[in-house]
């Protein structure tokens, strides 16, 4: 566009001043120039646009103010006068300027953008001016001439930054409103914005000047918004040459992209709209670091309070969820960070984040998992509804991380979850019922080993859960209600860890004890070994032992700090004091201060676990008052969420826990009176803990409280004689703990007990039974003569020798309690009787421990049914068989029942973890493992473990192998902290089980044909099984101890049966696949042992120096096939036209299954390179067979043939074994016949399949076709008793015995209290094999040998009793001859050696 031509002043270029006004010149003054540009200013002022003939008049003026002379004047007011006039020139000229040289344009602009700069200082007396020429540029738009010049640009660079510049917090609205006017019409009104234009506006956006000048950025921010549609196209032309085209020169900005995007999309998001897209294209970006800035920057667009980004641009946005997998750490954490402010400013995208938090909570990256963590809890705290179920599952699985301090952030959040939510009630009862499980959860970590988790869960509970610094009543409110609500598993934590809390007092205690003492060197050992103990219950033990250390060194050095820690140890220490100790006791260790003091901090963790911050006697008499209240129906119950009588049960139980860790803060007669109340309640559980209450700290009730001693034994008294089993039991224990006539009390209720019992009537005999058992142990002096008499005549020959009832015949092998039938719970109760008694006496002086030994293997030997009259149910058998096992484990816990533990008797207790019924495996497991841990059972016991590698079940197994991990883990925990417990390493040292475990598979029942590849693989898994957790770590050469034992053990002869060359060969077949599975565990085990190992006289007898036994009895196919699972290939040529076969096993084929491949054991554990092994296919018979047999024990896991391959794939079954896979085997019986089942015959019958009529625990499938060459039975009746193979008879039923020679089966009659036939014979003193055909049932010893008889027992068996003085029935033995046709067997005789044991 061209410019017209400068007008022309009138008067022939002469310069018109206003009236009034002189010439002005550079002759004159500053001064007076600027009295006479005032009066100009003011005429310019007062003109409009309309006063053309004053518009032409001074139009000379007009171009001589933009002359040289004024546009260059040092004089500052000179210049502001000026450029009012040429402002308001423009103004009055409007829209032609009078200066129509681009030049002089130029000049004048930029000269008056100069004088902008004086709006900077608002108190300035000129301020109005400069104000002034703001609003008439801003009013007029007088740059909008600038855009006919061609650089332009320059001017409104200047301009902006001149106002950028200038703007402060001094302005008001008006000077802001008048810039954004002058700004945003050149930007809108204009053909588009440069870059360095745009520049001058986004550099106010970059963080750092918009720290310098907040006015600026808020003037910049204000000018976007204003200029949206047209600025837009500038910004997306900018981003997109330095995001894609990676043009980072085009600008200075270049740098802070990120920074400028996110201010932008504050701003206004449709300033981004065309930029957006392109960040998709930098979230691939080969550049990690590139990859994490855009992450960051998305991360805060995602976030931001009212973004709308993610729904507006999902592509964007799955895009950027994607980066939650990114390669690079610091975008994951980047991306875990993010999602804490997104859950909390966009609920809506939870569904979204929730898939991909859950990836990386599970991150290798420890800092990631522990942020997912403090993502998830930071918006929980927020607002509990901001977080699903499903995150919070996240945070309860990282409370078993493997790092502390992803576990401990993990705890910590959940616990200030708990407290706000469920304490506070801060959201209301559903937000307090979605996280009810955390209480839960929290305290179940007290099962973990790490002794920092068990620390932590003490502080939460002391703070979070049950908070200590609340008043008492609220306290025991919380305590009360939360004791109510917990599960089964968090109430047994909470209990432990009052009683962990419990005895550290007791060490603490003991330690202070000590220093009471005279110093001696005894003394300073004792003193360490309270240290080492108090120390292993402190965070880092060794750093703990050390501090612990020096912490004794302060006691015994101040007497003061002594007396402080005693009165916090104190029983009658309130939680009052408790705090007073606790400050003054740190106080005294604070010196000198340090900025951190470690040794500060460990005494800490002592006290804080020492210190009773909860329960004191004020606590107790609040518990009380809550229980009163419950019971007079008077208590919040209902709104805490229990119902009444679970809140009296749940509270009573509190009180009963408590009453072992602080009993003398129930001593006091209110206490007692509501305790009495409770025995009057019909509640059986509440009455038997309040009478466990009164034992626990009734100790004083007999010389202080008068009152209620006499209320409280005729309670009692009752209670004992016609109360609940349990009640019976801590009543007469209540007795004999808080009276002093215990005696005579005990005495009043014996006797008419003693007179009482009654067979016939079993339901009340379940009671009296417990009674008296629990008093004879109790006052075993007093009453040891009468029980005798009892014992005799009642318990063995009418309760045990006698089935008075017929079972229930639904052919289950466990029913729930109620189910039991009275008079097998009276049997049940009957043998912990004898039991008790015995353990009472602690002396076998007269023989009644062998004979009780004798009735219990006989109940074993039977399968729980004593009189093999058949009317037991099996589940009552189980019931039976299951006490029998224990009572025999419960005596080998006194040492003197112990040594008279035969063999034999040992192998029929352990056996039963084997059992058919799952619930007797299980119960009796749980029993062993418990008094092994305890080191309350000889270790020869742990040996029995090892049978478990063949039960069927998974999770049995793996219970199994943690009881293994446990006694062995204590055992040496046991020896490392009691230096005298070297001196007992034979009992101690879990290596020593060895021994055991190989004279016990030697004597497996299963152990039939030593040299069968199935059997010998069974044998190495048991023997792995063992072997696997001992061989861990080879400490102190114990790879080499172990072989130097088993090497001694093969140069030994049989204690059991030294004579028989089988048995002893057998021996020696067990100790070398011990000693191939340890070759090929370790290398070092060919080492020189450290020790020469000692082997028990007990099971193994020591040869003459000249007997070596160097044979090797492992084949070595044998050894390549327990190796690898298959024999060595043959040569090409001799397998042409010939089917590969395994010695011993028949042709067959099977198509290998994924099942089949697996392994019972992991690669990584087993010694052996285990390959496929194929197994043979079992026929449709042994599959329904296998099926209803598990179906039997209806309560159990359904264990069908295809689930017991994939558990039990390295088990290769032969045709021609004697015994397979399909029921439970039941382990320790003799052979017995029973009648025959049709193999299609329903699940009654269709156990029959496999050997043994029973299983051991772990099934095999039988071949219906299959027959052996040891079969040499002829079953007269069989094919009769088919039709009723429905029937099941698993019971014993005849025993043939059969001596040397052909001799006669001899018929013995015990002068005893009922003498039972009993099978022990063993080879080299009888020996019967009996199978069944492939329609019957094998009741024989096919599957599980024979049981063996020590010099003391009879070959036909006998057992009689030594209980009673006089004569007594007799029982005949049953006897089964060939032919009989009530036996349906016939005996393959051999030659044998018959021993008397009468």
């Amino acid at each position: 566009m061209e410019f017209p031509q400068q007008q022309k002043p009138a008067g022939d270029g002469k310069i018109i001043y206003p009236p009034g006004v002189k010439e002005i010149t550079d002759k004159i003054s500053n001064d007076e120039v600027v009295k006479r540009l005032k009066m100009v200013v003011k005429t310019y002022m007062d003109m409009d646009q309309d006063s053309e003939e004053e518009k032409q008049q001074y139009l000379g003026l007009a171009l001589h103010l933009a002359s040289e002379f004024f546009l260059r004047n040092p004089n500052k007011d000179v210049r502001l006068l000026v450029a009012c006039c040429l402002a308001d020139i423009f103004r009055i000229y409007a829209p032609e300027a009078p200066y129509t040289s681009h030049d002089k344009l130029k000049d004048i602009f930029l000269f008056i953008t100069r004088q902008l700069k004086g709006l900077e200082d608002t108190k300035s007396p000129q301020f109005n001016r400069y104000f002034y020429l703001l609003e008439n540029l801003a009013w007029v738009k007088s740059y909008n001439i600038c855009f006919e010049l061609e650089d332009c640009n320059e001017i409104f660079i200047q301009l902006f930054k001149s106002l950028f510049s200038v703007i402060n917090n001094s302005h008001n609205q008006k000077v802001q409103m008048h810039m954004m006017d002058l700004m945003s019409s050149i930007i809108m009104e204009g053909d588009g914005v440069t870059q360095e234009l745009l520049d001058t506006i986004l550099i106010n956006l970059i963080p750092a000047h918009k720290n310098l000048n907040k006015q600026a950025y808020d003037l910049a921010k204000t000018l976007l918004k204003r200029t949206v549609q047209t600025i837009e196209t500038c910004i997306a032309n900018f981003f997109n040459q330095v995001l894609v085209m990676g043009k980072s020169s085009v600008s200075d900005l270049s740098e802070h992209v990120f920074d400028l995007i996110q201010e932008l999309f504050a701003i206004d998001p449709m300033l981004l709209t065309s930029v957006m897209p392109q960040l998709e294209f930098k979230l691939k970006s080969n550049d990690g670091e590139e990859r994490l800035a855009v992450v960051r920057l998305l991360a805060k667009l995602f976030g931001a309070k009212d973004s709308e980004l993610a729904s507006q641009n999902r592509p964007l946005w799955q895009c950027f969820l994607g980066r939650f997998n990114d390669i690079h750490v610091p975008v994951r954490l980047e991306c875990v960070k993010f999602a804490s402010h997104c859950l909390m400013n966009h609920p809506d995208l939870a569904r979204d984040l929730t898939e991909y938090l859950k990836v990386r909570s599970h991150d290798p990256e420890e800092a990631i998992r522990h942020d997912v963590i403090v993502t998830i809890i930071n918006a929980g705290k927020k607002d509990l509804n901001l977080v699903n179920d499903q995150l919070l599952g996240f945070v309860r699985e990282r409370t078993l991380d493997k790092r502390w301090r992803v576990r401990k952030e993990a705890m910590m959040g959940l616990a200030q979850l708990y407290k706000k939510y469920c304490l506070h009630h801060e959201a209301g009862k559903e937000s307090a019922q979605k996280i009810s499980w955390i209480k839960d959860k929290l305290l179940h970590i007290y099962y973990q080993n790490s002794i920092d988790d068990k620390l932590l869960v003490e502080k939460i509970f002391a703070q979070y859960m049950v908070p200590h610094s609340l008043d008492t009543e609220e306290k025991m409110k919380c305590l009360y209600y939360l004791y109510a609500c917990l599960d089964t598993n968090a109430v047994k934590a909470l209990n432990e860890m009052w009683k962990c809390q419990n005895m550290l007092r007791s060490l603490v205690k003991e330690l202070l004890d000590l220093h009471k003492l005279p110093v001696s060197e005894a003394n300073n050992t004792a003193m360490c070994g309270k240290l080492m103990s108090i120390a292993k219950n402190l965070p880092d033990a060794g750093k703990a032992q050390d501090f612990m250390k020096k912490f004794n060194q302060v006691l015994g050095e101040d007497e003061k700090l002594r007396v402080q820690l005693e009165m916090l140890i104190s029983p009658t220490c309130s939680c009052k004091q408790a705090e007073i100790c606790v400050r003054e006791i740190t106080r005294k260790l604070t010196f000198p201060k340090q900025p951190t003091n470690p040794f500060l901090e460990m005494v800490k963790f002592l006290l804080e676990r020492i210190a009773p911050v909860h329960i004191d006697s004020e606590a107790i008499s609040a518990l009380v008052k809550l229980l009163n209240k419950s019971i007079e129906g008077t208590a919040d119950d209902d709104e805490e969420g229990v119902t009444p009588d679970t809140a009296i049960r749940s509270g009573l139980e509190l009180l009963k826990v408590l009453s072992f860790t602080h009993p003398t803060a129930f001593h006091s007669a209110e206490t007692y009176e509501s305790l009495l109340q409770c025995l009057k309640m019909e509640d059986e559980k509440v009455a038997e803990a309040a009478i466990q209450i009164f034992r626990n700290t009734g100790q004083k009730i007999e010389t202080e409280l008068q009152q209620i001693r006499s209320t409280l034994i005729p309670v009692l008294h009752q209670k004992a004689k016609r109360g609940t089993p349990h009640q019976a039991k801590q009543a007469v224990h209540c007795i004999h703990a808080i009276f002093n006539n215990k005696e005579v009390q005990l005495a009043q209720i014996f006797e008419p007990l003693s007179r009482s019992l009654n067979a016939d009537v079993p339901e009340q005999l379940i009671t009296p039974l417990v009674s008296l058992g629990h008093i004879s142990m109790l006052a075993p002096d007093q009453f040891a003569s009468p029980m005798k008499s009892i014992v005799a005549n009642f318990i063995v020959k009418d309760l045990l020798m006698n089935d008075r009832s017929v079972g229930n015949k639904n052919g289950k092998l466990w029913t729930t309690d109620e189910e039991v039938s009275p008079e097998v719970l009276a049997k049940v109760q009957a043998i912990k009787l004898l039991v008790r008694w015995l353990l009472g006496m602690k002396n076998n002086q007269s023989k009644s421990a062998n004979s009780t030994l004798r009735l219990l293997s006989a109940m074993l030997v039977s399968e729980g049914d004593l009189t093999e009259q058949k009317k037991i149910s099996k589940s009552d058998m189980s019931r039976l068989r299951l006490a029998a096992g224990g009572a025999i484990m419960k005596l080998a816990q006194e040492p003197c029942y112990h040594d008279i533990i035969t063999p034999e008797q040992f192998q029929l207790c352990g056996l039963v973890i084997n059992d058919e019924c799952y619930q007797v495996r299980q119960i009796f497991a749980q029993k062993l493992h418990l008094a092994l841990v305890k080191l309350l059972l000889p270790l020869e016991y742990l040996a029995v473990f090892a049978l478990c590698a063949k039960d069927p079940v998974k999770e049995r197994r793996a219970h199994a192998r943690q009881c293994l991990l446990k006694n062995i883990s204590v055992r040496r925990e046991y020896i490392k902290q009691n230096p005298l417990a070297q001196e007992k390493l034979v009992s101690l040292l879990p290596e020593y089980v060895v021994p055991y475990m190989i004279h016990l598979l030697a004597h497996d029942p299963d152990f039939t044909k030593p040299h069968e590849y199935e059997q010998l693989k069974d044998i190495k898994e048991c023997l792995w099984f063992m072997l696997e957790v001992l061989m861990t770590k080879n400490e102190n050469n114990s790879h080499a101890f172990l072989r130097k034992m088993v090497e001694n053990i093969k140069q030994t002869k049989d204690a059991q049966c030294p004579e028989d060359a089988k048995a002893n060969e057998k021996l020696y077949i067990v100790c070398d696949v011990a000693l191939f599975v340890i070759a090929n565990k370790s290398t070092a085990c060919h080492l020189d042992s450290p020790k020469d190992p000692v082997l028990p006289n007990k099971f193994f007898i020591v040869q003459d120096k000249d007997f070596k036994n160097d044979k090797e009895y492992l084949t070595a196919e044998m050894r390549q096939m327990l190796l690898t699972g298959k024999p060595k290939p043959a040569p090409v040529l001799g397998a042409v036209n010939k089917p590969l076969t395994v010695p011993g096993r028949r042709i067959f084929t099977k198509t290998t299954t994924a099942s089949d491949t697996a392994s019972n054991t992991s690669t990584n554990s087993s010694p052996l390179s285990s390959s496929t092994i194929n197994k043979n296919s079992n026929s449709i018979a042994a599959t329904e067979s296998s099926e209803s047999r598990a179906q039997e024990n209806n309560e159990n896991p359904v264990i069908k043939n295809d689930e017991v391959k994939k558990e039990e794939p390295s088990q290769n079954v032969t045709p021609d074994a004697e015994t397979e896979a399909s029921p439970v085997k039941r382990r320790g019986r003799p052979p017995k016949t029973a009648a025959a089942a049709p193999a299609g015959a329903e699940k009654e019958g269709a156990v029959a399949q496999t050997g043994g009529g029973a299983s051991r625990g772990r099934k095999r499938a039988a071949d219906p076709n299959s027959s052996t060459e040891s079969i040499n039975i002829k079953m007269s009746k069989q094919q009769q008793q088919n039709d009723e193979g429905s029937k099941r008879q698993i019971d014993l039923q005849r025993w043939s015995f059969v001596s040397r020679g052909n001799e006669k089966v001899r018929e013995e009659t015990g002068r005893a209290v009922g003498t039972l036939a009993l099978l022990l014979g063993s080879e080299g003193d009888t020996e019967i094999e009996l199978e069944s055909s492939p329609e019957g049932v094998l009741c024989g010893r096919t599957d599980r040998g024979r049981h063996p008889l020590t010099q003391g027992q009879s070959s036909c068996a006998a057992w009689s009793g030594t209980y009673s003085q006089g004569d007594t029935k007799s029982t005949r033995v049953p006897s089964g001859r060939q032919g009989e046709p009530d036996s349906g067997l016939a005996v393959k005789r051999k030659p044998v050696k018959v021993k008397s044991r009468l």
